[in-house]
Formats: structure tokens, sequence, C-alpha cells
């Protein structure tokens, strides 16, 4: 079998994602030893110009170290996927609604583009996290605010919610096989159940009452998301003692010039 290895750039959902890849793979085996793979993926970010650089850095760097094929994936696909494709610097190039096809698109022999569907729902189910003693839990994807400065909502979508009981199913396996600690990821997390009739903090409560689960740590939430029913949950000792908390900014001129949601005043 072909090895693949799989470069991850950016948030926790993109990790996420990388591990669904893995775990969706019938025809190829994975690698963790870049140097020895016949394949390799690269999972993209593109939230700043930064992670844009890194991304083409890395690319120029596998280029320059031997004959692997290149796929790219993740949010760069929307943005300099095109480019990167008809510059011949990559073999393919999908979108995260295309992962479970993986085995699909590594075994094509011309090149392609597919950035498939905005709107996807996850309903991915893993049960192992390759090389990794935390578990990562896609409960939601896509980002219903548009602040000014922000290209997410463009390549990942608007806010929807994973399905409740797949995600509890998926935490159930994982504590089967030895996973304690759960990593609460997504887009904008605090938006989930919002269309669903849920809400992040029933979902945690549900989640603590799964047999193995002794700690989730949650991403970043936005200060209108810090509800009266999430507050009662903050003293849980399921819950990780930290919480990351988008102020972005503390003057109302900037905030509304950044076109975000919360006050200020408010916040505090």
């Amino acid at each position: 079998m072909k090895k693949v290895y799989f470069k991850t750039f950016g948030c926790r959902t993109n990790l996420y994602d990388s591990q669904v890849m893995m775990n969706s793979m019938q025809e190829y085996t994975v690698t963790e030893d870049e140097s020895e793979a016949d394949i390799i993926v690269v999972n993209s970010c593109t939230v700043t110009n930064g992670a844009d650089s890194h991304v083409r850095s890395y690319i120029s760097h596998v280029e320059n170290s031997g004959g692997a094929k290149i796929f790219l994936t993740g949010c760069g696909a929307h943005t300099k996927g095109e480019n990167l494709l008809k510059q011949g610097r990559v073999s393919g190039v999908f979108g995260q609604s295309e992962k479970i096809k993986i085995d699909d698109m590594l075994s094509r022999e011309e090149p392609f583009y597919e950035p498939g569907d905005l709107n996807h729902i996850d309903e991915s189910v893993v049960d192992d996290f390759i090389g990794k003693s935390r578990a990562f839990i896609k409960i939601q994807e896509g980002c219903s605010f548009r602040c000014s400065y922000c290209i997410i909502p463009h390549v990942r979508g608007d806010a929807r919610s994973m399905n409740e009981d797949k995600i509890l199913e998926q935490i159930q396996r994982l504590a089967r096989n030895g996973f304690g600690e759960f990593i609460l990821t997504g887009t904008n997390v605090g938006s989930y159940g919002q269309k669903t009739g849920s809400s992040i903090a029933s979902l945690m409560k549900k989640m603590s009452c799964i047999r193995g689960v002794r700690r989730i740590r949650l991403g970043s939430v936005e200060p209108i998301q810090i509800t009266d029913e999430f507050k009662e949950i903050l003293d849980e000792p399921w819950l990780e003692r930290h919480l990351h908390i988008a102020l972005q900014h503390t003057s109302p001129q900037m905030l509304k010039l950044m076109n975000r949601r919360n006050v200020y005043k408010q916040d505090r």
C-alpha cells in the first residue's frame, strides 16, 4: 500500500478533519514519517496571511525534498487551491465536505479541483485519534457572524450543528477505547444548537454523563454566548478550568468597525 502523510495547519477543527481522513482510508496506509510518504495531504489554514505563507512554504519544502504527490484540502482549498493547481504545484484540491472520499481523491491521475459543499453537515464518527492522547470532537461547522476582517464564513460556510446523537455516539466509542479527555471544536463552538433547540451547555451536560468521560475542554466562545445556562456548569468538576473568550477589543468604535456582536460594557 502507498503511504500517506498528513500535514495539518491551523485550528483543532482541521486536526479533527485530518483524523476523519485517516480513519476513512481503506486503500492507503498512514505514516507519521514524512520522508517515507508517497503522498502528502496538506490540510491548510487561511485565517491569516501568515497561515497562507506557512502552507506555501511547506509545499515548497516538499517539492524540493522528493517525489511525493501533494494534495491540498482545508480552508486554503477555497482561497489558493485553484492557483496552486494551475501552477502544477499540487495534484488535486478538495474541500472539507469531500474528505470521507479520500481514497477516491488520492487515486485520481488527472489534476482536479473540487471545493465541495459549504452547507455540508459532517456525519463522520471517529473512534480513534492516531498519535493523540486527547480526543477532538467537532460539534459544529461554519460561522454566521460577519466580522469585517474575517474570511472564515467564506471558506467554512454558515453555522450548522452536528447531529447530537452522532456526537454522543462518538464520545461513547472513544471512551470505550480509553479516551477520557475531550476537546470540543468547531468554527464557532458557542453557536452549537441554535437551530436545533439545543445548546453547548446542554450538550456538555449529556457528555459528562457518559461513562469514562473525565474532562471536557472547550474552544473559543463569544461573550454573547455565555448564557445563564452556560454559567451554571462553570463549577462542574468535569469542565476544564480555562475559557478563551473572544473579546477582540475594548473600544466601542473599533468593535463597530469590526462588525462584532459584543459590546464591551456588557462584556465586563
